[in-house]
């Protein structure tokens, strides 16, 4: 009888041990439970988030750093990591990061794949060339430039397969890098005549690179910047468009564009960005 209650005790504290395990499991599904996260931010976007001595920096480390604060996640508990185009999907899926914010424009191709909170910010592509080009003005005078394609980017698909505001398909030789730091390089060395992205990035550049090149400031899409998070995580995504709405509502928002942006004369519009929702 001894042996008997001594193994129904085992079993009961064994059952116990896995309903806590559930439980410590199921909370770590959401990132609303989490007290510590980990952001994949860029690390070569001037202005939105780049690499320095101190670590990160940039208008997209500030948005993570502020939405984290509301969801309770001090700044000493938020970690950066460096999350490429091509990577940010595999990131958010295996587990390497919590959550995105990293110029991560919402698109329905993205959609079955990750779940988005925002966007927090809608911006507009543009095109960048050298200073000394006259001859690009507009998209349709792109045909037959040579055109720098960052690998898990879609912008340049925007030109190329006409997915743009215009629906103007331009036939241009592609050459692929692997990051926009790769591009201005091969703007500035002649390889590609144009680099065209979300105007922020552009303007990003632009203030570090100086009378090199310039932006022709011709928007043809509207890019909403999204927080990827965990397909599935509907709570999470919920407790970050709680925290983007409080972050317009107290001025943050703001305050952290014309941080990063006001030089270079980018409008803000202080009226947040309708929610995508949390499907």
């Amino acid at each position: 009888m001894r042996v008997r209650n001594y193994g129904v005790a085992l079993a009961a504290v064994a059952v116990a041990s896995m309903t806590l395990a559930g439980c410590s499991e199921k909370k770590d599904d959401t990132i609303a439970d989490k007290d510590k996260l980990i952001v994949g931010v860029k690390y070569d976007q001037p202005g939105l988030g780049l690499k320095s001595g101190s670590g990160a920096e940039g208008f997209d480390v500030d948005v993570a750093k502020a939405i984290a604060k509301k969801m309770g996640v001090d700044e000493k508990n938020v970690t950066f990591k460096e999350a490429k185009s091509a990577n940010r999907e595999s990131f958010i899926a295996n587990g390497t990061v919590d959550m995105v914010i990293a110029t991560y424009s919402i698109t329905a191709a993205r959609k079955p794949k990750v779940t988005f909170g925002g966007p927090y910010i809608v911006t507009h592509q543009d095109i960048m060339v050298r200073a000394d080009d006259s001859s690009i003005k507009d998209l349709a005078s792109l045909k037959g430039k040579k055109l720098c394609a960052v690998s898990g980017s879609n912008s340049w698909k925007n030109i190329t397969d006409g997915t743009n505001k215009l629906s103007q398909k331009v036939q241009m030789e592609t050459v692929p890098a692997q990051g926009y730091d790769d591009c201005i390089t091969k703007l500035k060395g002649g390889a590609v005549d144009v680099v065209s992205t979300d105007a922020t990035i552009l303007a990003g550049y632009a203030g570090r690179e100086g009378s090199s090149v310039k932006v022709v400031n011709a928007p043809f899409t509207d890019e909403k910047y999204g927080v990827g998070i965990k397909k599935g995580d509907t709570k999470g995504c919920e407790a970050v468009n709680k925290a983007i709405a409080d972050l317009y509502k107290d001025g943050t928002m703001k305050t952290a564009w014309d941080k990063w942006f006001g030089k270079a004369n980018l409008p803000f519009d202080a009226n947040q960005p309708q929610a995508e929702g949390c499907s």
